[in-house]
């Protein structure tokens, strides 16, 4: 093997290294085992899960620009917590996220994948009353749309924000003086989806998220 063959092995083991660590401790964060305030020092998770401190710091680091943690050099690195004001730039996020995606994803998706995508809606609107239901019903429309973009651009920066999506709108849930009108626009949206209208399924992935 050569040099270089050699030094790009090494580069893709660091990196898929620390993916895992991301994953791990994202994952953590996104469940709540990490609560907000929880102090993360990198010598342990190193110590824990057998790696050395650079992949753990460069996670930490990725986990820091989605917002999931605030590092402190030399000291530690804190989970954050999630305010209002994060939910609500959140929401307003992943309704323009959401909207690209379902205008990209329902014009390219085949008769077949619109009713599959119809059915996961169909599951959104049964317990509009259960935050945990309908956070993981809306992620899986989310991600289905995502998948269908057939855009590559839009698929990376969708997977690199998960967590912090997830995670920040796991606790929110429709008001419950709006969920007649809301249920009428997820309605809406599925009808949109079936007929293959991808212009009024944009718009309605956007009202879901109140954009």
């Amino acid at each position: 093997m050569s040099n270089n063959s050699s030094l790009t092995s090494i580069r893709e083991s660091k990196q898929l290294l620390a993916e895992e660590v991301f994953q791990h401790i994202g994952a953590q964060i996104v469940e709540g085992v990490l609560e907000p305030g929880h102090r993360i020092r990198d010598v342990d998770v190193a110590e824990e899960l057998h790696v050395s401190r650079t992949p753990v710091r460069e996670a930490l680091q990725r986990l820091e620009r989605l917002g999931l943690v605030t590092m402190y050099p030399s000291r530690y690195t804190e989970v954050t917590a999630v305010t209002p004001e994060i939910v609500e730039q959140t929401l307003e996020f992943a309704g323009y996220q959401a909207g690209m995606a379902a205008r990209m994803g329902v014009a390219r998706m085949s008769p077949h994948e619109r009713r599959s995508l119809a059915s996961l809606i169909e599951q959104m609107y049964t317990r509009l009353d259960d935050d945990v239901h309908i956070s993981h019903t809306r992620w899986a429309v989310f991600s289905f749309l995502s998948e269908r973009s057939r855009n590559l651009q839009h698929q990376v920066l969708i997977n690199d924000a998960s967590m912090a999506l997830f995670r920040n709108l796991r606790g929110w849930s429709v008001p419950e003086d709006d969920r007649e009108r809301m249920l009428q626009v997820y309605r809406d949206f599925h009808d949109a989806v079936l007929r293959g209208d991808a212009d009024e399924a944009e718009r309605f992935a956007r009202l879901m998220h109140y954009v």
